[in-house]
């Protein structure tokens, strides 16, 4: 039994954490469930719905028996999430608040908060498993690959891994709402949280907005030929379709005489230009060679110069063979076997040898 393990899960009010906490629990651990409020309820614009999802957590901890308070990490939120959200976006960047949140609170401010609660584990509800590699504690694949959320967790140490326990690395989504509905608990059927949290269900240019100055600028096609006008480029990522403002054109040259849809394939900062091209396979929007910095690998050598390695450049994507072309302090470049789409500045960057997840940085450069 686990009954002298005191293990501190972090609890949203989801079907994943609640289920987390009761297997530990049934494992014979102590648990202890805590809810981290990230955010501010008056803040503008914002649907975060914080006060329900702490009475859920707290709802599930009354059924399984066990304690669930909640913290306060507004701040440590907005200073070390947010407000480098923010900067990135002005410049022309698409920062990933995930990766970031995962780094900066879950598994630093929350893990320091659970050691001083007296905690020797941590556990979340992510889908990953941990595993020994080369004597470090590193990210493997988990069993329902689906929902592999390693690409989020890419840029924790071995230290914090060491820290942290996934129950549900050995689970599928349906397996543990299945579990779930057998122990009544009552968030068993509720919806997953998608998109950034912060944001809730509204449109993001209409949350962001609240937030940086938008200015108006020239959409223009490769040529340079002006078509209309953009909100703002803060508006806009790399490969959206939806919601650009100009409807297809018409391509004479086609069979059918269709308007083709456009695609955001290049947002030019200086110029506050966002060209558009109509081609969802375009040149533009494919690339081969990917360049990160600020690298951050769970082993202490990085990979050398013509290591075969898989690799993502953004989350829920097949994992991709690439080469590594070069390597330094500041920056790793990877070559793919084939053009990749629509990668995008300030996104990661995530390596993988096998089923292990060797860390990841942030996209500066693509072609």
């Amino acid at each position: 039994m686990n009954k002298n393990k005191k293990v501190v899960v972090g609890m949203s009010g989801g079907v994943d954490s609640s289920v987390t906490a009761l297997l530990l629990k049934q494992q014979g651990y102590d648990v202890v469930g805590l809810f981290m409020r990230n955010w501010e309820y008056g803040i503008k614009g914002s649907q975060c719905p914080n006060r329900i999802e702490f009475e859920d957590a707290k709802k599930v901890g009354a059924l399984i028996g066990i304690e669930v308070i909640g913290k306060d990490f507004v701040q440590e939120y907005r200073n070390r999430v947010f407000d480098v959200f923010l900067e990135g976006l002005e410049k022309g960047l698409t920062p990933n608040p995930d990766i970031l949140c995962n780094r900066e609170i879950k598994f630093n401010v929350f893990l320091n908060e659970a050691k001083n609660m007296g905690a020797d584990m941590i556990a979340t509800g992510h889908y990953a498993k941990i595993a020994k590699y080369n004597d470090h504690f590193v990210l493997d694949t988990p069993k329902d690959s689906s929902k592999d959320q390693s690409y989020f967790l890419h840029a924790l140490s071995s230290e914090q891994l060491s820290h942290a326990m996934f129950p549900l690395g050995d689970l599928t989504k349906k397996e543990v709402r299945e579990i779930a509905r057998a122990n009544n608990l009552p968030v068993s059927d509720k919806k997953d949280s998608t998109g950034i949290c912060f944001i809730g269900n509204q449109k993001f240019d209409e949350f962001i907005t609240q937030h940086l100055k938008a200015i108006p600028g020239d959409i223009i096609d490769e040529n340079g030929k002006v078509l209309g006008q953009h909100k703002g480029l803060v508006c806009y990522t790399l490969g959206q379709r939806k919601g650009i403002g100009l409807g297809g054109i018409k391509n004479n040259e086609s069979e059918n005489n269709t308007h083709k849809p456009w695609f955001v394939a290049a947002k030019d900062v200086v110029n506050n230009t966002l060209t558009i091209v109509q081609d969802t396979n375009h040149p533009l929007l494919m690339s081969r060679i990917v360049e990160a910095k600020q690298m951050h690998f769970v082993l202490e050598t990085p990979p050398k110069v013509g290591d075969k390695l898989m690799a993502q450049v953004r989350y829920r994507q097949k994992k991709q063979a690439c080469t590594v072309i070069e390597v330094s302090d500041e920056k790793i470049v990877v070559e793919f076997d084939f053009p990749q789409r629509a990668v995008t500045l300030g996104q990661s960057l995530v390596l993988y040898s096998g089923d292990y997840c060797l860390g990841g940085g942030f996209i500066s450069y693509y072609k």
